[in-house]
């Protein structure tokens, strides 16, 4: 589904990814891990059309993708949930899940998707006439996921969900994550997490100041020496 070849990218004098090589195919959950300062949110800001690439290519179902603008990465069927959420946390829930149907196709069926994502966070519902800043972190996570989906992707992009949460919400926003994925959706995941990542997804790339260290299936990266060692404490 999604394929980066050879790329390169970065933020004016300073280049944060170095010749990657990244794959997800359909219906896969993938994750991209490492530490602060890696490269993974300028890896998804890429994969989303916000970052242009300096180098190489990025396709999506064969189709190159680069040089467009970043509302045709989301017709081509990329939604990106951001780091820290990002809400417009002076509207109410509803009207910031209206703001990811702003494609023409989502927005014609836009009360079926609504119906659709109220299904899957009844808690979304309930809330659907509050102030989305006066959320609790776990319920703006979920609103922040919600508003993705509203665009019905086809590859959905998660930066660092976990991110800032209470240990017990970071176990209901991974379970919300594996719910995502159980309904049928390829995921390509940032986190820190990397213990708890694992168990969620397919496979993995372990990324180090901007260049991939290491890949495989989740279970060859948890036997990884190198990153059990280093990131694992074990």
């Amino acid at each position: 589904m999604l394929r980066l070849h050879d790329v390169s990218a970065g933020y004016g004098t300073f280049q944060a990814l170095w010749n990657v090589e990244l794959e997800v195919r359909a219906g896969e959950a993938v994750a991209v891990v490492g530490p602060n300062g890696a490269g993974k949110t300028t890896l998804l800001r890429a994969v989303s059309g916000q970052l242009p690439l300096r180098e190489g290519d990025l396709e999506m179902e064969g189709r190159s993708l680069r040089g467009l603008a970043p509302h045709r990465f989301v017709q081509a069927g990329i939604a990106h949930c951001p780091e820290n959420r990002r809400l417009f946390p002076r509207m109410t829930v509803e009207d910031n899940l209206k703001m990811g149907a702003f494609i023409p196709e989502a927005r014609r069926h836009y009360a079926e998707r609504l119906a659709w994502v109220y299904g899957l966070f009844p808690r979304l519902r309930e809330r659907r006439g509050q102030i989305a800043g006066t959320l609790s972190g776990g319920e703006q996570q979920m609103c922040a996921i919600g508003r993705a989906l509203m665009s019905r992707p086809r590859l959905l992009l998660l930066d660092e969900p976990s991110a800032g949460l209470a240990p017990v919400i970071v176990r209901q926003v991974f379970e919300l994550v594996r719910r995502i994925r159980d309904e049928g959706f390829t995921v390509l995941i940032v986190e820190q997490n990397i213990q708890q990542v694992l168990n969620l997804v397919d496979r993995a790339y372990l990324l180090e100041v901007g260049r991939v260290r290491a890949s495989g299936t989740s279970a060859e990266l948890r036997d990884n020496e190198f990153l059990r060692k280093a990131y694992l404490g074990i």
